[in-house]
């Protein structure tokens, strides 16, 4: 009788096969029921308030975890849960199978474009420098730290400020890795580098706890553009991405995507003026 059971199963599983392939279903399709029944959705963030934050008791918070948070249950997702990762490392993570979707700032560009699937346009920002009060080296642009030879930069690995100094010419020795905004503020504030570069938000939510007079925000970086994120998911993982694009339209027109970005200091009118197919396509 379990072998007739196991049998039966088998032809069952095939009937499924057959009929999921003459409706057009797919492993793409399964995605969001996959997560429906583990009932969350593991999400990579950067711990870089405001958009992502992690508290002492683990609980993640900012901008774009909250968003993500409230669409995963409007699609019958009870939560998330997050891995805190590098801007370099959040792709191959989401490409590996690490994680089901990236909410962490990630902003859209062509090649990020090709590598994952982005939802419509999340949360919108410019770019900023952290200097010493009095902006000593007088720095305006990413250009300026270039054309001194003896300054440095500090950015997060992987991420945009990264990419952005050394395409205006900052040698690679003097771009410096920093893991984390309090690592920054602090190397800032020993003299270890010269500037701290992270979108305004960003780097205004750093200064704002840091409490310290001796700091001075340059913000917007010249000459640096204005980026959107979106949530970004496998490729593959399209029909899941569209649902969550279907939400995330109801939320927008709703006022209630309004509600949970702008008390970070996000526009939700920012958002809301451009798509993903222009962010993908400028240059």
């Amino acid at each position: 009788m379990k072998k007739l059971g196991v049998l039966a199963g088998v032809a069952g599983l095939a009937l499924a096969a057959v009929l999921a392939a003459s409706t057009g279903g797919s492993a793409d399709d399964s995605k969001l029921e996959q997560l429906k029944a583990q009932g969350f959705a593991r999400v990579a963030i950067a711990n870089e308030p405001p958009y992502t934050a992690v508290a002492a008791d683990g609980k993640v918070s900012g901008a774009a975890p909250d968003v993500a948070r409230e669409i995963f249950k409007r699609l019958g997702v009870g939560d998330i849960v997050a891995s805190i990762s590098e801007y370099g490392a959040m792709i191959p993570g989401l490409q590996a199978g690490r994680f089901d979707v990236v909410t962490a700032g990630l902003f859209m560009k062509p090649e990020r474009c090709a590598a994952v699937a982005y939802s419509e346009p999340v949360l919108c920002d410019a770019e900023a420098m952290l200097v010493k009060k009095g902006n000593p080296k007088g720095f305006k642009s990413y250009e300026d730290v270039a054309k001194d030879t003896s300054a440095t930069i500090g950015a997060p690995g992987g991420g945009t400020e990264e990419k952005l100094a050394l395409n205006a010419g900052v040698p690679r020795e003097r771009v410096i890795v920093v893991p984390d905004g309090q690592s920054g503020l602090k190397m800032l504030q020993d003299g270890r580098i010269d500037a701290y570069s992270l979108p305004v938000l960003s780097i205004n939510d750093l200064v704002k706890k840091a409490n310290d007079p001796n700091l001075e925000v340059i913000a917007p970086v010249q000459g640096a553009p204005v980026y959107c994120d979106g949530a970004a998911f496998k490729k593959g993982d399209e029909a899941l991405r569209d649902a969550y694009d279907v939400e995330l339209a109801k939320m927008k027109k709703s006022g209630e995507f309004a509600k949970i970005i702008e008390p970070y200091g996000f526009s939700a009118a920012a958002a809301m003026s451009t798509t993903r197919d222009k962010l993908c396509a400028a240059k």
